[in-house]
């Protein structure tokens, strides 16, 4: 597992196909369900499935993705974070989740900035987008920490609803 950043508490990689039982956690956890959305992964095989058809496609197809966060001692995935192109945005979005009994130990926000970090000076993105929903406080709230500044909102589809936009 080769990481592409690393943080002083974290090792940020790609993810593997074997990362299925932690992804089939993550995406069943009360946050991704409720702000992100049902995936309709409910065993480890479509889990898997969704890894390469999601997550190593991005990689392959983009350059980037959704990478997997890990504890830097024990390399014990607790989330992911990374950039998502969107057919909607002009820019790829940092996108985050992270596993319930690791959330406000500031993972996330220590991800983010080493990511923002890697897309400008790595990746060579030269504007990085970031959208959530006007009730989901806390992504607000992280999104406003790591210098992203609200810009104007979005609509993705027809009847999906209107999203908060920032930029960097």
């Amino acid at each position: 597992m080769k990481a592409i950043t690393k943080t002083p508490r974290l090792q940020i990689c790609e993810a593997e196909v074997t990362d299925s039982k932690f992804i089939l956690e993550l995406l069943n956890s009360p946050n991704w369900l409720e702000f992100i959305g049902d995936r309709d992964v409910k065993t480890e095989k479509q889990a898997n499935a969704y890894i390469k058809s999601s997550l190593i496609a991005s990689y392959k197809q983009n350059g980037y993705g959704l990478y997997k966060m890990c504890l830097k001692e024990s390399l014990h995935p607790i989330g992911i974070c990374g950039f998502v192109k969107r057919d909607y945005l002009d820019h790829p979005d940092i996108g985050f989740a992270i596993l319930p009994q690791f959330e406000g130990k500031g993972f996330t926000y220590e991800a983010c900035i080493a990511l923002l970090d890697y897309g400008k000076y790595h990746l060579k993105l030269d504007s990085i987008l970031g959208i959530t929903t006007m009730e989901n406080i806390k992504s607000r709230n992280l999104l406003e920490k790591i210098n992203l500044k609200q810009v104007g909102t979005v609509t993705p589809k027809k009847n999906q609803g209107e999203y908060l936009l920032f930029s960097t």
